[in-house]
Formats: C-alpha cells, structure tokens, sequence
C-alpha cells in the first residue's frame, strides 16, 4: 500500500514513510554466559514459536525465553518475554579446525508438529524437545553438517495425528551429499542424495532449492533428480560445461559424469593437499567442508562477505564455505565494506569471488534465488518455478545482501499482515550496509517484489536500527533479520492516538476575550454576542430541550468505547525479527496510517519556513499526497478511515498554510485541491471555522461537542494556540477577498450535504451563519440597487435566504448588522412571516436604511405582496397604511378582486378610509362608481368631486383665473371647433388632481346616473353665497357647464341654453342639447336606449335657441349663427315666426336658404297631399269594386220574412 502511495512522490522520503517498522521484542539479551563482557558474541540465528523465544549465539549457547501474556484488563499493555533457561548443545570440533574459529549456534530449526528442534551448533546437528530444550534422540549426533532444513513450506505447522506418526522429512547438507531423514519418535535415514557441497536448501513438496558455494539448482528430493541454474557469482567461470538448465539424473553411484560433476563442486582450486585429504577422511554422515578454517574474524563494523562468521551476525544461512579470495586486498574491503584498492582492475584477473547464497520461495510454484558480482555490488534476486523457468520480474539490490526475507505476497499466508487483511503487498527485506556521508550504516532495504515497475526504478526503503529508542546501537552495527515460525500479534498505540474520536472544543484560549465579528458593534447584536464571552456555556448549552441528561462519565464512556473500536482495528502480527548487537526487533508492517502520518510530519516540521520556495514546496508535499489517494476505494475499515483522516489532516495543514500564506497566494489549482479534500474528507465544517477567528463566534455547538480524530485535534489546537491566530479580536472585515472566496466556495458545498442524517443539526446552523456573513461581506461591493444576476454574489445571497437557513435568529441579527433591510424581508418571505415582511419594507419605504436598495417601487411591491396574503387583518393594516401614501395604489388593496385574503363589504371599506385614510375615499368610490357600475355612491363620489372643485376655487383666485381664461379662450375660437368639454378634456393638466376631479364631475353630472340635483346646486350656491356680484350668479360665471347640466337636469332649458350660447359660445351643443330634448351634455352621444324626444319639444328648444343666437353680442357671430341655424334645422321652424323674429335689416341672404328649403317643403307637402288624394281614390274605387263582384258571386237572397 504505502509503496503505490508514494512511488509518485518526488521528495525524500522521512523517516518512518516506510512500510516496516521496528518494534522492540528484547532488549540487552545476556549473551555472555557468566555475565561478563559480551561484545565479542554475537546472536547468530533465533526463533519463536508458542510463546517460546529461541537465541543462538557466537558463545555456542541456545537462550531461551519464555513470554509472558499482556494483561488483559490493561488494552494498552504488551506481553514480556523472561528468561528460562541457557544451554549448551553437544558439538563435536572437527580436528582440522583453528582455535576460536567456532561458530557456535548455527541454526535453530524448530518442528512443531513433532515437538522436536533441530540445532546445529559448530557443525553439529543434535536434538530436543519442545519447549524445555530437552535433549532427545542421544546419544545421536549428525556431525560435519553445513545446513539442516528443507522442510516442506507447504505443510503447516499443525498435522492430524496420523501426520504427526509419519514425523517430519528434513534435508542434512552434509559436505558430500544430502541425507534425508524422517523425525518423529525418533530419527531416521530416509534417502541420500548425492549432491555434495550444498550449503542451503528450501523445499516446495519434492522439489528443493539447493545452494552450494557456487551455483543454484533445482533438486527432485524423491526421484534424485537436478536442474542446474545459474552460478551465485556472475564472475565465477570455474563451472563445468554442462547442460544446464536440464533435468539429470543423480540417483545412483554408477553416473560417474554426474558424480564428477557434483564432486567438482566442492573440489576448490584454492584448498591445500591437506584439505583435500581431509574431504576424503571424512565420515560417512557427511564430509567437513574444510575451507572454513581459513576464515579470518572481520572487524565489528564490517558487513563482510558471506563466509565470515566472527563478524557478522548470522542466521540460519551461516555456514562454512570455501577458500577467500586470493587478493588480500580485495578480502578485506569485503570485510571491510568499503572500496578495495584493487577494484581498479578488470574483473578478469581477480580471483573467484565466492558470495554467499540466498533461496527464499514467495509461493507454492516459485522460488527466489539471489546472484551478483561482488559483495560491494549490485545483486539481482530471480523468480523461477518448480521447472527452472523465471515467472516474474527480477528485483535488484543497492549491494549484495547479507541476509534476505519475503514477506507478504498473494499466496503468502504466513506474512506480516494486519489482523483484518485483504491480500497484501509482497515485499522483500534484506540486510546490507551501506556507505552515507557520515560512514557506513547497516540497515535494511526493502522493496516490493510483486509488482512490475517496467522501466521505472522499483521504489525502495531504507530501514535503520536509529529512532528505535535502543542505546549504543551504533549505525556500523551489522544487522540480522529471520522470519520466524509463528506470528506475534501487537497493537499499534499510534493508530489508536490518532483515529480515535476525541471531543474538540473550538473556543479555546482566551475564554475572557472572545473573538467578535462585525455583529458585535450593532446594538441589535449586543444579547447574541454577550453569551460568546463565556465559551464553556456556548459550548455546554442545550439546542435541544428533550434531550435526555447526559450522564456524568458520558465523555469517557464514548472515549472508551471509540478505543476500544480502534484497537480493534489497529492490530497486526508479524513473523519477522531483526537484530543487531544484543537487542532484538520485530520487524512489522507499518500501518498505511503511520506512513501517510509521517509524510505530514514531515510536511508540518517545514511548515516555519517562510520564504515563498519553502511555503510552495511545503503545499506541493501535501497536494502531492492527497493526490496520491484521490479515488482510492477502502479495502478495509481501517483503510477507510485512514484515508478519510489523511485528507482531513492534509487538506488542515493546506488550510493552515492558506490562511497565513505570503505572496504569491495559492494557485486556483491548489486552492481547488484544498477545498475538495476539506469536503470529500468529512471534516466537521466547524473544525475549519474554528481557524478563522473572524467566524469562530459563528460556531454553534451542543452538549455533546464536536468530536474528530485526535491527530486532527491536536492539529487544530496548535494552529489555534499561535499568535498569529489567537488575536483577541479579528473582525469578517480583516479577512483577504481570497480567504472570504474560500469561504464562499466552502461553506456553498457544505451545503449541498442538507439532509445527511449522520451530520448534527447545529453543523449546518453553523454553515448558513457564516456563509450568510461572508457573502454579506463580499456583497458590500455591488452597486447599490442592483439585482442579483446569475453568478452573482448577490445572487447567490438571495438564494441562500429564499432556500432556508437554519440559523434564523444568528440570520436576522446578522442581516439587521448589516443594515440589508430588504434581504431580511427575503428571509421573512421564505418563513411565510408576512406581517414581519410587510413591517420591514415599510421600514425601508418610511427611509430606514437599506444599503442594498434592492426593494425599487416598494409601495407597488407591498400592493402586490397583499394580494398574495390571506391575512384580512394584514391587508386591512397594510392598505390603509397604503392608502394614506398613496390614495391610489392602496385602494387597489381593497378593490382587488384576486386577492386571497377574504373580500371588504364596500361599506366598510369606505368607512375605513374615511377614519384613516380620508384622502383615498375618493379613488374607492370612483372603483365602486365607474369600475364597479355601482350608482348607489354616485352623489357621495359627486359631493367629493365638488368639494374638491369648489374649495380649489375658493382658496385659489388663480385657479378661478385660469377657468374664466379658459371660457374665452374657447370663445374665441372660430368655427369649427370642438365642443366645450372635449376642449376642456384635451387642455386638462394631466397630473392636476381638480381638473381631473371636475372631468369625473361632469362625467357624472352628465351621465345617466340618479343623483339629487338639488343638493348638489344648493352646494354650489352655499359654496359661492359670499362671493356673489353684480352679473350672473358666481356659481354661472366659474361652474357653467354643471349649471347647464344642472338647468337640464332641471328642466330649466331656457338658462342651460343661454349659458351655452353666451357664456360658452358652444353653439354646437346647443343645437344637441335642442336635439335631445335637454338630455346632458357631458354624454359625447346618444345610447341606443335613450328614447328619442318628442318634436314638440324640439321644437321649443330650437325656437328658444334661435330666440338667444339672434341675441348674440357679436353681430357677425349672430348672423352667421343663425343662418346656420335656419338652414340645417328648418324644419323645426314655422316660416312667419321666423319672418317675424329675424329683424328686416337682415340681408335676405341669410334666410334664403331657410327660404328656399321652406317652399321646397311646402311643394313637397302639396304634392304629398295631392298624391294621397289620388291614391285614397283609387283606393275607394278597388273597394267598391271587390265589394260588386262579391255581391256577384253570392247572388240574390230571398227574405220569407219568416
């Protein structure tokens, strides 16, 4: 896992982003038997099995301990392991041997299945029970052994118990060929091989792996047949010819080829007479490889080549080889581990290089098998199958190792896996030194082995003994490492430390100085800001009141429960120990968790350097990890929760960064990376708030807290105990337009998670609150009266208020800092508070402030709103406080015949107005009476209308002015010219409410409508009482068209006809007055339904006008009037009366047309007359007629007279 995470990472590793780790199993172990100095004894080879620690050291003693369970009431406790027992296996010193060239404990091999442990102690192999160290099988001793083993990996540990009476097949090396034995109750020769030289095996059912000092090869233990491979040193040409890479047979004596052969590999060059003879003494359990004497001790630091068994600590792989090298100088660079002097040559003319081999096997069909140049060289691990052929990729070390161990890989099911495992990573450990600036370190390097990296360079670890918290460990210390058989399961503190949920208080630091946002200057604000100056009671308050007291423990109960889920999570097992000097390690598979964590740490340590290089590279780190972890999908639950914390702790320390960034800010690039880890990580959005002094007031929290990983906490808290964030006050107004973008961005997401069960209510009261005041802030830029567009930051603040928020009150007490009148309106609306929507427009319409003048026309926005409510009482309230603004738009309020609310009786409503708004009585009337058709207000719409004309004309001598102006204006006109109230209608002042009110008065005097003419001429006569003069009345003088219409009304047509012609000089309606019989002027024409007047009375009127136009004033005028008169309408007229009236000064020109149509007409009559005789005549003869020819037709009767 950790590999894939940071192959892609570009930076030096730090330390502890490995995918092992060191645990500490035993420390100072007392290799020394009497408790004197032991720095001359090294630990060669360990096991462990059943809680049984086995210790092999350089002193030729097996240590055993003895462990100890944790215990189980402490969950934080580990087991210990105690000291049982020392003992000394028999060896047999093989008499060629130097003094102190002994090896000691050489290999452990323990058989659990049969209780038995196999020890080979100075090439001698001996036996013992399980666990006390017993011994068995005595006095049997298999002397001159290199290497026992070759136990089947494919048998587990535990049999059947007729598995168990079989016993266990192991494999002896001896130095001419390879025993097979069986070891059960007791111990026996199964098979010899004869393969001599071996030195290492590892077996897969029948097939072995076999190591001798030279080359591979594959071993077919039950038909004696061998596949050679390949030579352990690429620069060893000493090998035969042969067919390599094919099966041979080497089951009998008589294949003397193959004999040769197998004998030629243990034949050295190199060893003196003396020492072949010895290989030929040797006895018939096995040969001593007698090129072992020649090993010098290396020095301490040294990793050495593999032959050196003083100096290096060995495990079971240590065993004797041939001959060094011929060149001193190369010898002890090797031992040495560094350059040799001598390296400058070819390679060709060194001597052989013997390293030592290594054989693991990944899986049931594979093996692994090791090969290189030279010790300070690169070495390369192949993969072959049971055939010989290679299955995978090779893997390549820095140098050759010492030592190597797999771990982990799809089939392997002993690894060091966590206890809740899917299928592992395979990794391959191996023990080298390395040369750094500071000297030569001893470590391990690690790499994957399961994997294809093409032609990229495999991603490898470097794991060292330092930071481990051992003493005197110095980095030359060489290091052992073995896989055991049995796993040991520990648990992980750290993980629990940092995934635990702990409860997180955001108002930490100064409890006596809370931060304050811009709210806290507004006396609206004063009672919501002054519960911020104690945080514990902000923090501790009840949201809601039915919930159940919280226990006393409640917090520590939850803290158990949440460790104990974590630890359940955070176990994991291993198999692999490491040593070096007298210390002892488990060598475990670091947690994804702890290895992301360090690449964070790592991150953090920087996060002090403040030049502007540092601060990106810092940022690159962490977008390079969170990147790295982008759409991985959790394969465990452990797994799902370390990534969720890496992106909240990574995507914290981003914030961090951004908040305190210098120039240049963040990329938008980076600044996106951010914000999307902030979200898909789940981070309490409050967690984030709590950074931003400036909104941290905004922070609402319940009884039982806030509660996130502990590794986020702590990283929440040191950044909030900095000065730099711990100002005691910041206000919204000190934040950067880039933070309050962030936050815009942020808080509008969070948003979007409404309705996530799992999320607490007061999260997202927390979110609306401080997004309404970041987006308030940002909004303080737009024009004032601007209405949001889309993508607007307006925009987006409408939104927010007409969707809902959940701080309602933190909402209003905000909006009304702010003065935004008309956007509280907007929150008012979306909660269905009309009163408080109508209460705040009015508010702004009455001149409070509004800094976003967004309400435009507010009076004919609350008409409309009220239209929309179904509040009578708000309707009533609200159109009368309308009315009294504006007479016109409020009494659209009452007259809306689609309104919801229920409907006023206009009587009410006419009472209503006259006791609060007198001024729009007027305008409900005209809706009743003109929109309604309702005559019943007619004379109470007419007195208004008078009262307005009449009290214009008494208090203003301009307005009777321009009245009596505008009477000889229109006499002065010449004919044609418009009737007098069409004049008056085209030359009315739009906007003047008198001229309109007198247009409505003779609409209405003049209409059809019933009204009482006598009280409207006994208003108008009282009204100008005090104003009359010599003339005409003054009411005749101002208001002479509603005295015509009143003299009509009153049958008084002589005066509404001298008006018309004198005072108006509207000659035209005259003459229609006289046509309609004295019908109203004001009508522009007849209805269809009005009857038509006699002609009688037309013909009284027509000779009551021509009596007046003949008394016109002006001369011409009076005649040409007339003229007109007599022509068109002479038919109304009698000849001599008009003879008689039209004076004989008159030229006869002016009745000759009156004249002429007169004798027309008499002709006219005379010959109708004369035609209805003829015609009556006619007619009485076609009657007498008819009546002949029926008395014809009848015939006489004849009268009896009975």
């Amino acid at each position: 896992m950790a590999s894939d995470l940071t192959r892609k990472q570009k930076h030096p590793k730090p330390p502890g982003a490995g995918p092992y780790v060191l645990r500490p199993l035993l420390h100072d172990v007392p290799l020394s038997p009497d408790g004197g100095s032991s720095e001359d004894i090294k630990i060669n080879c360990i096991d462990y099995y059943d809680g049984h620690l086995y210790i092999g050291t350089t002193a030729s003693e097996l240590i055993h301990y003895f462990q100890i369970p944790p215990d189980p009431t402490d969950p934080t406790s580990s087991s210990q392991f105690i000291f049982a027992s020392r003992i000394e296996p028999a060896y047999s010193e093989p008499p060629s041997s130097p003094s102190g060239s002994r090896p000691g404990v050489q290999q452990i091999l323990l058989l659990p299945r049969i209780a038995k442990v196999c020890v080979l102690c100075n090439w001698t192999v001996t036996f013992y029970s399980l666990p006390e160290l017993s011994p068995v099988f005595e006095p049997i001793q298999v002397k001159n052994c290199n290497w026992i083993g070759g136990v089947d990996l494919n048998d587990g540990l535990s049999a059947p118990a007729e598995d168990r009476a079989r016993g266990v097949t192991v494999l002896l090396s001896l130095n001419r060929r390879i025993q097979v034995i069986r070891i059960g109750d007791d111990a026996r020769v199964v098979r010899k091989i004869d393969f001599a030289g071996s030195v290492f095996s590892v077996r897969r059912d029948s097939i072995a792996c076999v190591a001798d000092s030279r080359s591979y090869s594959l071993l077919d233990v039950d038909r004696q047949q061998k596949i050679p491979l390949m030579s352990i040193s690429s620069l060893d040409n000493s090998q035969p010819g042969g067919p390599f890479g094919q099966a041979q047979n080497i089951a009998s004596e008589s294949d003397g080829g193959l004999l040769r052969s197998s004998s030629s590999a243990t034949a050295r060059p190199l060893l003196a007479p003396h020492d072949a003879q010895s290989h030929t003494r040797s006895t018939s359990l096995g040969g001593f490889i007698t090129g072992n004497v020649f090993d010098p001790p290396t020095p301490t630091r040294s990793p050495g080549p593999p032959g050196e068994s003083s100096s290096r600590t060995q495990n079971d792989t240590n065993k004797p080889l041939p001959a060094p090298p011929r060149d001193p100088g190369l010898l002890a660079a090797q031992a040495a581990g560094t350059q040799s002097p001598a390296r400058t040559s070819s390679p060709s003319k060194l001597g052989p290089v013997f390293l030592k081999p290594h054989i693991a096997s990944p899986s049931s069909e594979e093996f692994l098998i090791v090969t290189g140049t030279g010790p300070l060289d690169p070495g390369i691990g192949m993969f072959v199958n049971l055939d010989g052929d290679p299955t995978r990729p090779t893997v390549e070390f820095t140098r050759y190792p010492r030592e190597i161990v797999l771990d982990g890989g799809s089939t392997d099911l002993s690894s060091s896996r966590p206890s809740i495992g899917v299928e592992e990573e395979g990794y391959v450990l191996a023990s080298m030194a390395k040369e750094f600036e500071d000297g030569l370190h001893h470590g391990l390097e690690i790499q994957r082995f399961d994997v294809n990296v093409g032609e990229d360079e495999a991603e490898k670890f470097w794991l060292e003994i330092r930071g481990t918290g051992v003493k005197d460990v110095a980095p030359s210390t060489p290091i052992g490492i073995r896989s055991l058989l049995q796993t040991e399961e520990m648990l992980f503190e750290e993980v629990v430390e940092l995934l635990c949920q702990r409860r997180f208080s955001p108002f930490s630091g100064h409890p006596d100085t809370p931060t304050m946002s811009m709210g806290s200057f507004d006396s609206r604000t004063a009672t919501s800001m002054a519960h911020l100056s104690q945080e514990k009671e902000l923090f501790d308050r009840e949201l809601d009141s039915d919930d159940e007291p919280l226990p006393a423990d409640w917090e520590a109960t939850r803290n158990k429960e949440g460790e104990d889920f974590v630890r359940s999570l955070a176990k994991t097992s291993s198999r692999l120990a490491v040593w070096a000097g007298a210390d002892i390690w488990w060598a475990v598979r670091n947690p994804l968790l702890l290895q992301l964590e360090s690449i964070l740490e790592f991150a953090y340590s920087g996060n002090d350097q403040t030049t502007t290089s540092d601060s990106t590279k810092i940022r690159g780190q962490l977008l390079s990890l969170l990147g790295t972890i982008k759409g991985r999908d959790a394969k465990t639950e452990l797994e799902f929760m370390t990534l969720g914390y890496i992106r909240q702790r990574a995507s914290v320390m981003l914030l961090a960064a951004f908040l305190d960034s210098p120039e240049p800010p963040f990329a938008d690039n980076e600044v996106a990376a951010m914000e999307e880890n902030l979200l898909n990580g789940d981070l309490d959005a409050r967690v984030v708030l709590a950074l931003i002094p400036a909104l941290r007031n905004e922070i609402v929290v319940s009884r039982r807290g806030i509660w996130i990983y502990g590794g986020v906490k702590g990283l929440v808290q040191k950044y909030m105990s900095t000065a730099k964030a711990s100002l005691v006050i910041q206000t919204v107004t000190s934040l950067a337009p880039n933070v309050l973008r962030f936050l815009r961005r942020f808080l509008t997401a969070w948003r979007k998670k409404k309705g996530f069960g799992s999320i607490p209510d007061e999260v997202f009261r927390t979110v609306d609150a401080s997004l309404l005041l970041v987006l308030l802030e940002l909004d303080q830029d737009t024009p004032k009266g601007k209405t949001g567009k889309t993508g607007s930051i307006r925009k987006e603040l409408y939104d927010l208020v007409d969707h809902g928020l959940d701080c309602f009150d933190r909402a209003v007490d905000l909006l009304e800092t702010y003065h935004r009148l008309f956007v509280l309106s907007r929150l008012y609306q979306h909660r269905k508070m009309s009163a408080d929507v109508l209460a705040t427009w009015r508010r702004i319409i009455e001149g409070e402030e509004d800094r976003g003048g967004e309400l435009g026309d507010g009076e004919q926005r609350v008409r409309g709103y009220l239209s929309n409510i179904s509040s009578q009482a708000l309707v009533q309230e609200y159109g009368v406080w309308l009315a009294t603004r504006n007479p016109k738009l409020g009494v659209q309020v009452f007259a809306d015949d689609k309104g919801r609310a229920p409907k006023f009786e206009p009587t009410q409503v006419v009472a209503i107005l006259k006791e609060e708004a007198p001024d729009a009585v007027k305008y409900y009337l005209e809706h009743l009476v003109f929109g309604k058709g309702n005559t019943e207000y007619v004379n109470e719409l007419i007195a208004y209308y008078l009262d307005i004309v009449i009290e214009d004309l008494q208090a203003s001598p301009s307005s009777r002015e321009t009245l009596t102006a505008s009477y000889e204006a229109y006499r002065a006109l010449r004919p044609p010219k418009p009737t007098y109230l069409r004049f008056l209608t085209d030359n009315a002042p739009p906007n003047d409410e008198v001229w309109q009110s007198r247009l409505r008065l003779l609409q209405l005097l003049g209409g059809g409508h019933d009204y009482d003419t006598a009280a409207i001429r006994k208003r108008i006569d009282t009204s100008f009482a005090n104003n009359q003069g010599a003339g005409a009345a003054p009411q005749q003088q101002l208001l002479v068209p509603e005295a015509i219409i009143l003299d009509g009304r009153a049958k008084r047509h002589e005066d509404a006809l001298r008006l018309l012609v004198h005072c108006l000089g509207d000659y035209d309606t005259a003459v229609s007055y006289c046509l309609r019989g004295g019908a109203s002027i004001a009508s522009a024409a007849p209805r269809h339904c009005d009857s038509i007047p006699a002609r009688e009375a037309q013909t009284r009127l027509f000779r009551v006008l021509l009596t007046e136009f003949l008394a016109i004033d002006d001369l011409s005028d009076r005649v040409e009037q007339t003229g007109v008169l007599l022509e068109r309408f002479g038919g109304w007229f009698d000849v001599l009366e008009v003879l008689e009236l039209v004076p004989d000064s008159w030229s006869v020109d002016v009745a000759a047309g009156f004249l002429m149509a007169a004798l027309r007409r008499l002709v006219r009559e005379r010959q109708e007359s004369m035609l209805a005789r003829s015609l009556s005549g006619a007619e009485n003869l076609r009657v007498n007629y008819d009546l002949l020819v029926g008395i014809d037709e009848k015939g006489p009767v004849v009268d009896t007279g009975e």
